[in-house]
């Protein structure tokens, strides 16, 4: 059964940062591509960032430049370091194995003062 757990989301400032972790059971993260999404209230899911199998890496434009996407292959875990937190990344963040259609539960960040 394949499970992926988030974690590392809060209530950070405005200028602030976090780090959110994905936790993976059933799979193998690093021979597949995986995801970073978000969610805020009253929009639509949006990729955030993605970090292929081969290790390439690809950020939405709003979060390029500060935000961070990697995996640890010996922890089977990926990780989205956010810097420079605006209030406009408030959201659910989620990891997914898009092909797959695995999804996380999700992690919520909230950026506010």
């Amino acid at each position: 059964q394949v499970q992926l757990v988030e974690s590392g989301g809060g209530l950070v400032q405005p200028g602030g940062s976090l780090r959110l972790s994905c936790t993976a059971s059933g799979i193998i993260l690093s021979i597949y591509t995986m995801d970073w999404y978000r969610q805020a209230p009253e929009k639509q899911r949006e990729l955030v960032a993605r970090i292929t199998n081969g290790g390439s890496t690809h950020y939405a434009g709003s979060v390029k430049g500060r935000f961070t996407i990697s995996r640890d292959n010996a922890k089977n875990t990926m990780y989205l370091q956010m810097n420079s937190l605006k209030p406009e990344d408030t959201a659910l963040y989620y990891c997914a194995l898009v092909a797959a259609d695995y999804w996380g539960q999700g992690t919520q960040v909230t950026v506010s003062s």
